[in-house]
């Protein structure tokens, strides 16, 4: 494929960024400058001399600007193959000029909508017009460059002065691949409203994806795999892919999804008193909260000090340089904060490989959407789990009743338990997690290892006994078999909170009743795999 000189250029944009220079560049080499509506004033503003599409086709724009570019000698201009005779023969028959560079951007579709517009004005700012053209301009690129994104235009002056006035072909092909993406997001953000917000479908017949790549990451879940970072074209909520690092090596594929996992978990203590959470794996490692930051730390950091070594620290509050000390005396890769005052950024900035994120604002924890997890040939989508529970819809199933601290410590266990993989056994006391056993293919194992840890941390800081005893212990789904909840009334457990709902639901309750354990039932389960 040859090069193709520009000769002769269309330009439509909502975005005007870039214009006029654009316009200018054009100009200079004498190319000739078709346009339509505000893009025509905006040049012509700037003292070019620019054709309106009207004078092109040689009909007037109509019905409120909604038909102005859809006419043959537009999309002729476009589609024409210039070296085949039978399309040179019509274009000579018909009066039809070639249009060698299509610049459009389109209707801002998603602006409309994030603005809270009503419905007229979101179907007005369909675009129809815009796409055609760019469409037909990427289809025909061997001869027709197009560009959709003024981030473009500075390379697409450099290539004008590498190839003398001209495009390359692997210049066209490269604009033309953008230049359907551009098109493809655009159709998937309109069929997402229609199937989300104008008719009220949670899983719609045709489920459209689009996301940006941000960055390709260093690597993958492995060193042999590749990643990249995409973030969700149109509204979206803000999380750890818009977080400002601060300082630090970039972030790894697992440094993000441990990350995402801690920040997910500390967005339940929004608004609240302090607290901490460790993540390693995923797994939160250790959760407290307390009246300050830097006590709620020594409290996640006592619940498994083995496992924090080398994992994510978030927080939710503002990180003061105390804790951001204590913090340091460990490794750590990544801290998560909504923000930082300047004793923690000085106290960080000497960990050259810590990185340090600040959120801002923290997640709504209780947000709608959906998850979306490929399986071979497929996809799965489910809504994302948001359920929540308060005291109030807790049922008391035992003789006795749990006391006002044991309810405190069962619904903060509980909040910890939703965030962790299944089967998931969480002991708390006081605000801090004792305990956590996590992943295991059964419950009885995962309390076990949850009370195993506590032991361990009572042993090496010299505790008289684990911060199990007196403890409240959460599991994300039922016990099946009492010997779960056994476990847990051995480490010391006096009150058990966990959904309910198994066909030895009063097996549980007997075993509870003569351990003298309070459980409470939930009534929702929290499977987190």
């Amino acid at each position: 494929m040859s090069d193709v000189t520009i000769r002769r250029a269309l330009l439509s944009v909502s975005d005007k960024t870039g214009l006029v220079e654009l316009g200018q560049a054009l100009a200079a080499r004498g190319v000739e400058l078709v346009s339509t509506g505000g893009t025509a004033g905006a040049l012509r503003d700037a003292g070019l001399d620019v054709m309106d599409i009207s004078d092109l086709t040689g009909f007037p724009e109509m019905m409120y600007g909604r038909v102005k570019t859809l006419h043959p000698k537009v999309h002729g201009g476009l589609l024409a193959v210039r070296d085949n005779p039978e399309h040179a023969k019509a274009m000579a028959e018909h009066d039809i000029g070639a249009i060698d560079l299509v610049v459009v951007n389109l209707y801002p579709f998603v602006q409309t909508v994030m603005k809270g517009a009503d419905r007229d004005e979101i179907i007005e700012n369909i675009d129809i017009g815009g796409p055609s053209m760019v469409r037909s301009a990427a289809k025909n690129h061997a001869w027709v460059t197009v560009l959709t994104d003024p981030a473009d235009y500075a390379a697409f002056f450099a290539e004008l002065d590498e190839e003398n006035g001209a495009t390359s072909y692997d210049f066209r092909r490269l604009m033309a691949a953008r230049a359907y993406a551009a098109t493809a997001a655009y159709d998937a953000m309109i069929s997402q409203w229609f199937a989300f917000a104008d008719q009220q479908q949670l899983f719609p017949e045709m489920l459209a994806v689009t996301a940006a790549r941000v960055e390709e990451l260093r690597y993958g879940e492995n060193p042999h795999q590749r990643a990249a970072l995409y973030v969700p074209v149109g509204p979206h909520a803000k999380g750890i892919a818009q977080a400002e690092q601060l300082q630090g090596k970039a972030l790894s594929y697992n440094n993000y999804n441990d990350a995402d996992a801690a920040l997910e978990l500390v967005a339940e203590f929004k608004g609240q008193a302090p607290a901490v959470v460790i993540v390693k794996h995923a797994n939160p490692c250790g959760v407290a909260q307390a009246a300050s930051l830097l006590e709620a730390w020594q409290g996640a950091l006592q619940c498994d000090d083995v496992s924090a070594f080398g994992g994510i620290v978030a927080v939710n509050v503002p990180l003061d340089g105390p804790t951001a000390e204590a913090i340091c005396a460990i490794f750590t890769e990544v801290v998560v904060a909504p923000a930082a005052d300047e004793a923690a950024r000085a106290v960080f900035a000497g960990k050259k490989n810590l990185r340090l994120l600040i959120t801002g604002d923290l997640p709504d924890p209780r947000r709608t959407g959906l998850l979306i997890k490929p399986i071979t040939g497929g996809l799965l989508a489910q809504s994302r789990d948001n359920g929540a529970i308060s005291e109030a819809d807790l049922k008391v199933v035992t003789k006795r009743q749990p006391s006002e601290q044991e309810l405190k410590d069962c619904l903060f266990a509980w909040t910890v338990a939703r965030h962790v993989k299944s089967n998931a056994i969480v002991y708390a006391r006081d605000g801090i997690t004792a305990g956590i056993g996590a992943g295991q293919m059964n419950r009885r194992d995962s309390s076990r290892i949850a009370a195993m840890k506590a032991a361990e941390a009572a042993e090496k800081f010299g505790w008289a006994q684990s911060r199990t005893a007196g403890s409240a212990v959460a599991s994300d789904a039922f016990f099946p078999f009492a010997d779960g909840l056994l476990a847990a009334a051995q480490a010391g457990a006096t009150a058990v909170i966990q959904p309910g709902g198994s066909m030895r639901d009063q097996e549980v309750i007997d075993a509870a009743d003569q351990a003298d354990l309070a459980m409470v039932f939930t009534g929702m389960r929290h499977f987190r795999h």
